[in-house]
């Protein structure tokens, strides 16, 4: 069933998020990653303005798969983070706005570096949906420069008609919006922020992806019923 809700919700971002392009091409818009054509990237922590406490622990085991897909080698996220938690570096905060962040590179080799920022992480029965809104930057271990960034508000309506009074109705949506795992949500927002991504050196598209219009920095995607 969760496996199910997962390629609905994967599906139904690539349709609503059609026509979303921008003016420029991948070569325009992610200059810095065709010069550099990173090989290996280091997922930071999350950084979680939600209010969602669990979130960054969460939202942290969605982020490795969709970059993988996209030709990249990642260096494993346990072992990244024991050794952030080791030398007290588990915050990004602490290192998102540094003007240099080679050390990164020194200690596990990493060419660029992703940050994820969570303004939210909500349910709610009431309204019947669940919202996630992230925002995602990659940059670059050697120059600290930005490379790749975009920020998606995903909205997945939640809400059942049971063909019963409102309270039924009511009582059926909140169960629906319980039931939902914002690790689905979560996951479904990576595969299409990261669509975009420029292909790495391990996907047979590498190199070859620099005409193909580039998306919209910022998305907003309210997913039907």
């Amino acid at each position: 069933m969760k496996h199910s809700i997962y390629l609905l919700l994967s599906a139904t971002l690539l349709i609503v998020g059609c026509g979303t392009t921008s003016k420029l091409n991948k070569a325009q818009a992610y200059k810095g990653m065709y010069e550099e054509k990173p090989v290996s990237v280091l997922i930071m922590p999350p950084i979680n303005r939600s209010t969602n406490v669990d979130a960054k622990e969460y939202f942290h085991t969605t982020l490795n798969v969709p970059i993988l897909n996209a030709g990249y080698y990642v260096i494993p996220p346990f072992l990244s983070m024991e050794i952030l938690k080791r030398e007290s570096a588990y915050d990004s905060e602490l290192f998102i706005e540094k003007p240099s962040l080679k050390i990164f590179n020194k200690i596990f080799g990493a060419d660029i570096i992703l940050f994820t920022k969570i303004n939210k992480w909500d349910k709610s029965s009431l309204a019947s949906r669940v919202t996630v809104e992230v925002e995602y930057i990659l940059k670059s271990a050697h120059t600290s420069e930005i490379l790749y960034s975009r920020k998606g508000t995903i909205s997945y309506n939640t809400s059942i008609s049971t063909g019963g009074s409102f309270l039924l109705n009511l009582a059926a949506s909140a169960i629906n919006t319980a039931a939902t795992k914002y690790v689905d949500v979560a996951k479904a927002a990576n595969n299409f922020i990261f669509t975009d991504l420029p292909k790495g050196k391990y996907s047979p598209m590498f190199g070859l992806d620099k005409e193909e219009m580039a998306g919209l920095k910022v998305i907003k995607v309210r997913l039907p019923k």
